[in-house]
């Protein structure tokens, strides 16, 4: 598994872009912030294209169900794993999920 960086690409189940914002910047990998629990929740998710009448499309992103590693901490939070998936805000309710589409960068791997 590799270790996710600013430059990750995740997207919601209906391909919107999820931002980044590291809370770390100090270990980096090929100058790129690793991200750390809770990076990727709470971020706005844009261009999801999942819109019409009654139906919500995904905003932001909520809490991380899986994905962060047991083993390597940064200031004392996990680092977060190209496994990171949560569910998003959008219609229906629980069903749509974020996901790790590339790690933005091939040379820091970890184990779960």
């Amino acid at each position: 598994m590799k270790v996710l960086v600013k430059e990750a690409i995740l997207r919601c189940g209906h391909d919107g872009k999820v931002e980044n914002v590291p809370s770390q910047e100090w270990v980096r990998v090929t100058g790129s912030p690793v991200l750390v629990a809770t990076d990727p929740q709470g971020r706005d998710i844009s261009m999801c294209p999942h819109i019409s009448i009654n139906i919500k499309p995904c905003r932001k992103t909520l809490p991380v169900i899986r994905g962060y590693s047991a083993f390597i901490r940064i200031g004392g939070k996990a680092v977060c794993l190209d496994t990171v998936e949560g569910f998003t805000d959008g219609t229906p309710p629980g069903a749509v999920k974020y996901t790790v589409r590339r790690p933005g960068q091939t040379l820091v791997g970890a184990g779960s």
